[in-house]
């Protein structure tokens, strides 16, 4: 958040400022995704351009393996990696209408090991 503030090409960020509805795969209900970040930065081509930033561990990104007995854990990972499949859907719609560009983003990304 620092890095926002002191970046004088980010023109405006909020952090978990904007409410996405989702149905979840899990019990088919609608519920409300708060995606990471919304930041507003001015390219290096001068164009203004608006994103909303989900980051996450890269591990998230992909479904779990799936275990020779299963697992809570395994369990709780699949349900987790449904939701944010459905999350990440609506997120790249409610851009798509918008003019945004949705990048979620890794340790990898960011620079963390």
């Amino acid at each position: 958040m620092v890095y926002c503030d002191l970046n004088e090409n980010i023109l405006e960020w909020g952090s978990e400022e904007i409410a996405i509805p989702y149905r979840s795969p899990v019990d088919n209900r609608v519920h409300r995704y708060f995606p990471d970040f919304y930041v507003k930065l001015k390219e290096t081509t001068g164009k203004v351009k608006k994103y909303i930033i989900e980051v996450k561990p890269k591990k998230q990104l992909k479904p779990p393996k799936k275990p020779k007995r299963q697992t809570k854990n395994y369990l709780y990972e699949t349900y987790e990696y449904a939701r944010n499949q459905a999350k990440w859907k609506a997120a790249s719609e409610y851009c798509k209408d918008r003019l945004y560009e949705f990048k979620l983003m890794t340790e990898d990304e960011l620079g963390i090991k």
